[in-house]
């Protein structure tokens, strides 16, 4: 009986890891497929690319520019990252958590 309790909690906390990586969203250029990383989704913005987000059941909102606008505020590093095209958009790196601010610290 022990043993079956074990199993169980044991099989429930390996799902719960293995999800628990795929929540986070990435941001997708959408105006050019095919780019790879190589360059950064700042230069990728300035050239006049549109960019969404999709999250990881593969639904997308596609980002306005008062949307980058206020993000590149909030969470700058977001648009450092590099840049990937809907057809390379598994490499694509997860969109940072924002900074911690001190006060809540």
């Amino acid at each position: 009986m022990k043993r079956v309790a074990f199993l169980a909690l044991l099989a429930l906390a390996l799902v719960v890891l293995l999800s628990s990586g795929a929540m986070a969203a990435k941001l997708i250029c959408i105006s050019h497929q095919d780019i790879k990383g190589e360059m950064s989704v700042n230069k990728c913005l300035a050239r006049g690319m549109e960019f969404a987000i999709m999250d990881a059941d593969g639904f997308v909102r596609i980002l306005t520019p008062r949307e980058i606008e206020m993000t590149k505020k909030l969470n700058p590093k977001a648009f450092e990252m590099p840049g990937f095209g809907l057809k390379h958009y598994r490499l694509a790196p997860e969109i940072p958590p924002l900074p911690v601010s001190p006060e809540a610290g």
